[in-house]
């Protein structure tokens, strides 16, 4: 049984790797229980060294568990979630709608605006879980259906999240993975974000413009909201606001310090703790996605572990022809489609390390150039693709589940409509954006 597993250990480690995918992309079983069960079998099976082996140069299982991803991912949910409650996030977008002076268009654009920014500092699906609430409030003063807002200010958070490290996990997968700093995903990936929003949120205004109609008693209403009370707790605002402000000035000097960003995170986090009930803020942390994430890690190393990664890697050089330009186009168009269908998470956490071995100057056929083009087409195509679809992020799920709650159903096919558009938009903007960048 066990030379069977040795000599076949590539193909069960894939089989694992498989089976899961379509698990997750069923939603039958929760998804970090999916991965769990994967990552034990992975183990059980042997599939992956349990422990380091120096002499032979073999990692161990926790070799291929990313715990830079992990630690920052925990660090900025935990912030996040403490400078929530202050309510300064609500305040922020009360201030902004006041300031739009209630024009429909004005409040559509200025909502995706605000939703865009605060997701390239905030996960997507904190952001939305702030915006909805006050969506709502708008759509009611407006009298209008909320949907046309929701479905902008969803796919304007996973345009948004795509600009910066801590944006999107895939970014965070990306960073850690390739050495890319906080601030080297702002220099490459701001630029075209930005034209990317401007062209996609321009076209949705102009799409929704109908139903963005609102009488002048309606407009002085929403200019003049009571935002005086938003703010709940000014210490926490004032603490949390300052803390969370430092932590993003360390990962913006990680050139200067060297110092990881998972630290910057834990720091802030550790900072933020010492003044609240730890209990309370740990049973907010989202430790299905953090176990998601450990669980996965693993099955995908035990895949790495038996030289799944290289044979994939040997076949995208073989199918290019070892053609930069070919393989960045195709990791784009097939990253944005795929991240549409199946979540992104694990999809950028297989194309990592592929992408890593692509790359490798130890691989005789490996891809040469401007390699990091590989990089941020994996990026951009993975965290714009999440638009395609109702299911291509957690944070659509969300705003469709609360939407239907409250008797206003996204049907899939309604947010394909647009969501589809828009991921054509962002990833042929993409395209030309990385052939002049570094193909050219």
């Amino acid at each position: 049984m066990l030379d069977f597993i040795q000599s076949h250990g590539m193909l069960i480690s894939g089989a694992i790797l498989l089976i899961a995918y379509v698990f997750i992309a069923s939603e039958k079983i929760q998804k970090s229980v999916v991965a769990l069960v994967g990552a034990s079998l992975t183990m059980l099976l042997g599939l992956i060294p349990l422990s380091l082996h120096l002499e032979d140069n073999v990692k161990g299982v926790f070799e291929y568990v990313d715990f830079e991803v992990i630690f920052l991912l925990i660090g900025m949910m935990i912030i996040v979630n403490i400078a929530s409650r202050s309510g300064v996030f609500k305040w922020m977008a009360l201030n902004l709608l006041k300031a739009t002076k209630g024009h429909p268009k004005t409040v559509l654009f200025a909502l995706a605006a605000f939703t865009a920014i605060a997701s390239a500092f905030l996960d997507n699906v904190t952001t939305v879980v702030l915006m909805m609430p006050i969506t709502f409030v708008i759509a009611k003063e407006f009298e209008t259906d909320p949907v046309p807002f929701l479905i902008t200010e969803v796919l304007a958070s996973n345009i948004g999240g795509t600009a910066t490290l801590i944006g999107d996990p895939p970014n965070i997968i990306i960073g850690t993975r390739a050495g890319l700093s906080f601030m080297d995903f702002v220099k490459e990936l701001t630029p075209i974000v930005a034209v990317i929003f401007l062209i996609a949120v321009g076209t949705l205004v102009f799409l929704f413009r109908k139903g963005l109609k609102a009488t002048p008693e309606k407009m002085e209403h929403i200019a003049n909201l009571d935002n005086s009370k938003t703010i709940t707790d000014k210490n926490l605002m004032i603490r949390s606001v300052i803390t969370l402000a430092l932590v993003i000035l360390g990962f913006v000097t990680h050139d200067i310090t060297h110092i990881s960003a998972f630290v910057f995170a834990v720091a802030g986090a550790s900072f933020l703790l010492l003044f609240e009930k730890p209990k309370e803020i740990y049973r907010d942390v989202e430790w299905l996605t953090i176990f998601f994430f450990i669980g996965l890690f693993i099955i995908i190393g035990g895949f790495e572990a038996n030289g799944g990664i290289k044979f994939l890697a040997d076949q995208l050089i073989t199918l290019t022809h070892g053609s930069l330009e070919a393989a960045t186009m195709i990791i784009l168009w097939a990253s944005g489609i795929l991240s549409g269908i199946i979540d992104n998470i694990p999809y950028t956490a297989t194309m990592a390390p592929l992408i890593s071995e692509l790359i490798n100057p130890a691989n005789p056929n490996a891809i040469t150039g401007h390699t990091h083009a590989l990089w941020w087409a994996l990026s951009l195509g993975a965290c714009l693709g999440g638009n395609l679809t109702i299911i291509g992020a957690a944070a659509n799920v969300l705003v469709s589940e609360t939407a239907a709650s409250k008797g206003y159903k996204i049907s899939f096919l309604r947010f394909m409509k647009y969501g589809a558009l828009v991921t054509f938009i962002s990833l042929t903007l993409s395209s030309v954006y990385l052939y002049f960048k570094y193909l050219h």
